[in-house]
């Protein structure tokens, strides 16, 4: 075989091995999810979303410690920082950047967040004890005026005093402003919004 005809059989695997290169990487679900159920790499992804360019991995070491330990950078301890940046270091940000979340540079010990992991829209539904989601608080409020307007269809009292079209009125007005609260409840709850974590804001 001639040089010419072994560049020309090589060629089409350069050609495709490139084109593979220029694709985007994307997430996997079930990567998000292997991703997103541990802390500290929420914190990571919450911290990376709004820096423009490369973080440092002892700043992103600082910042996480502060925010585990519910307190500022400048009060965190040496140990604190520490037992953070080793994790970052040596498992959390190499199983992310394997998984294409982020590109972290081990020599430089710098990290970034990719384009696959900032298009990800994350919203954390954190439910206290004594609380109920909201899904479970639509089926309530649906049953509930069902069973408002059922009872002055019917005419019983004193429900009947309000007439069907009051009683739609209110259910929509207050079905309005229960949407209105979800939403912005909902926002301040995505990661990568706001200067702190949302499991932060509501610890």
């Amino acid at each position: 075989m001639s040089k010419a005809e072994a560049g020309a059989a090589e060629s089409p695997q350069i050609d495709e091995q490139t084109l593979q290169d220029d694709e985007p990487q994307t997430l996997s679900r079930d990567e998000m999810f292997e991703m997103l159920s541990n802390r500290r790499r929420r914190y990571i992804l919450h911290y990376l979303h709004d820096t423009d360019g490369p973080a440092t991995l002892s700043d992103l070491a600082e910042q996480v410690a502060a925010w585990e330990n519910g307190t500022r950078i400048q009060d965190i301890s040496a140990s604190e920082r520490k037992t953070v940046y080793t994790s970052l270091q040596q498992f959390h940000l190499p199983k992310m950047d394997e998984t294409g979340a982020v590109e972290f540079d081990q020599r430089d010990g710098e990290v970034a967040i990719t384009d696959a992991a900032q298009e990800l829209d994350v919203y954390l539904e954190v439910v206290d004890r004594y609380d109920i989601p909201w899904s479970f608080y639509y089926i309530g409020f649906s049953a509930i005026g069902t069973i408002l307007v059922t009872l002055s269809w019917l005419g019983v009292a004193p429900f009947a005093v309000i007439p069907d079209m009051g009683w739609t009125v209110f259910l929509l007005a207050a079905l309005l402003v229960s949407s209105a609260s979800h939403y912005l409840l909902t926002r301040r709850m995505r990661v990568g919004a706001g200067e702190a974590p949302p499991e932060v804001e509501n610890a």
